[in-house]
């Protein structure tokens, strides 16, 4: 989940602040961003907004980063 981390890491957010957002420990979004733990779908569409880009970049299944709406 190397995109979780470079979109956080570029928007210059720490896993604290992200985590805060969704409203989970540190901790359980960092597992997020290593691939420890699956991301539950509630979690992905929330954090596909919060970035502004679509859930298929968010789980590698496109390279295109920006949405088209």
């Amino acid at each position: 989940m190397n995109r979780l981390r470079d979109l956080r890491e570029d928007a210059d957010l720490t896993q604290k602040e992200v985590a805060a957002f969704l409203g989970m420990s540190q901790t359980g979004y960092s597992k997020y961003e290593t691939g420890e733990n699956d991301i539950p779908t509630r979690v992905l569409i929330r954090l596909a907004g919060f970035y502004h880009t679509t859930t298929d970049y968010l789980l590698g299944i496109s390279d295109r980063r920006a949405r088209s709406d």
